[in-house]
């Protein structure tokens, strides 16, 4: 691999960002829980119960992705706050609409995590220890309802690339140049 392995720890001054663990599995499945409510709020419809996770199912996500981790190097850590230990959501570095060399940060954090900066502070982090592993751009690929998202971008100095669009909608796609 030519790049360094992301980093499986990382501190801020409130955060506490770590590689997924069986622990990390409630709160995994509350985040897939809301974001499918989102979903259906957004759409007008009801929660669709084939989307949910079980705690088993969630607890197989979370390992799943800890055993694959080393072999990418690149990985989603969780986020807590420093001090409570409180599950907040993750950040990660993902290959999803991207490649290995050029990947996306995603970031996912519960409603009540929401408003408090946690986002921008964890994904400043991430960029920061992407740029350790000797890659020179990053993407993140936004819907254009999501606003809160594309403001914590613009602040990590994300610029907008182009757009696209699939069977849900457009897609903003962000890039920086580390």
């Amino acid at each position: 691999m030519p790049y360094a392995p992301l980093a499986d720890a990382l501190e801020t001054e409130r955060l506490s960002l770590r590689l997924w663990s069986e622990r990390d599995a409630e709160g995994y499945r509350r985040l897939v829980l809301e974001r499918e409510e989102t979903r259906a709020e957004r759409e007008g419809n009801e929660v669709d119960p084939g989307a949910l996770l079980s705690l088993d199912e969630a607890r197989a996500e979370v390992t799943g992705a800890r055993e694959n981790a080393p072999a990418r190097g690149i990985h989603g850590l969780t986020l807590r706050r420093r001090g409570d230990d409180e599950f907040l959501g993750y950040c990660a570095l993902v290959v999803g609409r991207a490649t290995i060399d050029e990947p996306e940060l995603a970031y996912e954090l519960l409603r009540s995590a929401h408003g408090h900066g946690y986002a921008t502070e964890a994904a400043a982090a991430v960029v920061d220890a992407a740029r350790s592993t000797g890659r020179t751009r990053l993407w993140s690929t936004v819907r254009t309802w999501n606003t809160p998202s594309l403001r914590v971008l613009e602040k990590l100095g994300f610029r907008h690339d182009h757009s696209t669009t699939d069977d849900k909608g457009e897609i903003v796609w962000n890039v920086l140049d580390l």
